[in-house]
């Protein structure tokens, strides 16, 4: 996606400022963000910016008088939609897409998310764990990435033999650019969900095949030959299954993920993914 854009430092916007009760607030005048994201964000004369949805915009601890606004821009590319998420800074009349501290040598940009609904921690995603564990932990994950290969499973598993302490809820985020597989093997992964079968979720982690792979034949092969999972592609290609997938990748899309693993814990995201083994010493 960076490719696509490219992001000026301390850009100004005129912001329209509020004033209610005392208080004021910033608000963004949509036409004048969607000018701002055409000629100082989106600078590929290929790319159409088509619209901006405003995810959230809300105020801070950590930075006193700025707000901050996450945005999902919608583009077109070489006849493709794309869905990027943006995040800005607004101060009076002053908007940027960084601020970063020289003094504690924080990148807000990094630190600052958008607020996790509690609606994300549904029946339909919870993967391991009881609901009404004391922590609960959500995953955006792609079966084929390494680094979700060395973090998720161990999660899993902690989840399972810690029922009471941790609950998992699992989004599906093949990353198809890099690991064009992962779009079937996460179908699969949602029809043992649906099965009630959680372990096959663990199980995929382990398969090796070449990342490149798109036929489906291939893919189907490989798991029942190298996993024992037996399952057809008319099984895994169901409106249910299709519709879950999206819902996931737009879920993503609305909470700013872009990469795998990321993982929150209580609604606060866990850069080191790890902070769940700090959760159980603690049992």
């Amino acid at each position: 996606m960076r490719k696509l854009l490219t992001m000026v430092i301390v850009p100004l916007l005129t912001i329209s400022m509020i004033g209610c009760s005392g208080t004021s607030e910033a608000s963004v005048d949509n036409a004048k963000l969607m000018k701002f994201i055409e000629t100082q964000v989106v600078k590929n004369k290929d790319v159409k910016v088509l619209g901006v949805e405003i995810i959230e915009q809300k105020k801070v601890d950590e930075l006193p008088g700025w707000e901050v606004i996450f945005v999902n821009m919608k583009l077109q590319y070489n006849n493709q939609m794309i869905n990027a998420p943006e995040t800005f800074f607004v101060r009076d009349n002053v908007i940027t897409p960084l601020v970063f501290d020289l003094d504690k040598n924080v990148n807000y940009r990094d630190e600052i998310k958008p607020t996790i609904k509690e609606a994300l921690y549904n029946k339909e995603h919870l993967v391991a764990g009881n609901s009404d564990a004391k922590h609960k932990i959500l995953v955006f994950s792609d079966p084929q990435c390494p680094f979700c290969q060395e973090v998720v499973p161990d999660l899993l598993k902690a989840a399972r033999e810690n029922p009471t302490i941790l609950s998992v809820y699992y989004y599906h985020l093949p990353l198809e650019q890099i690991h064009p597989v992962s779009v079937t093997i996460v179908k699969i992964m949602e029809f043992a969900q649906k099965s009630g079968k959680m372990d096959m979720i663990e199980k995929l982690y382990s398969l090796q095949i070449d990342p490149a792979t798109t036929d489906e034949a291939i893919i189907l092969e490989e798991v029942k030959k190298q996993l024992g999972i037996s399952v057809t592609s008319a099984q895994i290609n169901t409106k249910e299954i299709l519709s879950t997938l999206q819902n996931d990748k737009d879920t993503a899309s609305k909470t700013m993920v872009t990469g795998t693993p990321t993982v929150y814990i209580d609604g606060k995201i866990d850069k080191l993914r790890e902070g769940y083994k700090d959760l159980l010493t603690k049992k």
